[in-house]
């Protein structure tokens, strides 16, 4: 995050911590399963979780950096700290004090479950088989989610819905978000609870943590203040479950 931080203030723009967000805890990933490696009885569950992470990380950083190139600073982040050319210094102790910092202490926090699978032996190897089955499912949701709704914003203005309402969108208003969820709930079984009643007590807080970030603090909650004022959304929001999946209703 120090290195990020100094990145954005180089290019005046706080939103490449979004594209880093997914390579660093594929680094905690990888630094966890080096460290799980000197131990015969943990080696292999530290670098099952650190090829699940790689995969969603690694997918999280080409999908935000993609989506970032060619386009200025996000409006939430110019919001929050203002413009850096009415002073650059404020502005960059600003950015470090409400972003960078605040970033890394929840990226610390929430891969606590792969720091603990690290120097811990697997109690439960079922648990490990269902935590990656439900990162499978929100790695399925989070991608196709993303793909479908690049494809919506590729297609001429003219020619789309004036919402997207299609495809995993057509079931929850945020397949992304909960697929993100999923994916650490997944990660949670696997190398939390999978070491025992413990270690998935101490740690559960972390995929609980990330959830909330998905949902209240910086994900859906806020897309929905703006989302609610373009045409149609309304009425989609109205027939389309905010979060979990569901029916739509009215079908």
């Amino acid at each position: 995050m120090a290195g990020t931080a100094l990145w954005a203030r180089s290019v005046s723009r706080v939103a490449v911590v979004d594209v880093i967000w997914g390579p660093g805890f594929v680094l905690v990933a990888l630094v966890s399963a080096v460290v799980g490696s000197s131990n015969a009885d943990t080696s292999w569950r530290p670098w099952l979780l650190f090829v699940l992470v790689a995969i969603w990380g690694g997918r999280l950083f080409w999908h935000i950096r993609r989506r970032a190139v060619g386009h200025g600073e996000d409006p939430r982040y110019r919001e929050m700290l203002g413009d850096p050319e009415d002073d650059r210094s404020a502005w960059f102790a600003a950015a470090v004090r409400k972003v960078f910092l605040v970033q890394g202490a929840a990226m610390w926090f929430i891969s606590l479950p792969l720091q603990v699978a690290a120097v811990s032996e697997t109690d439960w190897w079922p648990v490990v088989v269902i935590g990656v089955l439900l990162w499978l499912v929100g790695v399925v949701f989070e991608s196709v989610g993303d793909a479908q709704l690049t494809a919506y914003k590729e297609r001429p203005k003219q020619e789309r819905p004036p919402v997207m309402d299609q495809g995993l969108w057509r079931y929850t208003r945020h397949p992304n978000y909960f697929g993100d969820a999923c994916v650490w709930w997944g990660l949670w079984l696997a190398a939390g609870l999978a070491s025992g009643w413990l270690p998935g007590l101490l740690t559960v807080l972390s995929p609980a943590a990330m959830t909330y970030f998905l949902v209240f603090a910086t994900g859906a909650r806020l897309l929905e203040r703006s989302m609610m004022k373009r045409d149609g959304y309304p009425g989609y929001a109205e027939r389309t479950s905010f979060f979990f999946p569901l029916p739509p209703k009215g079908s």
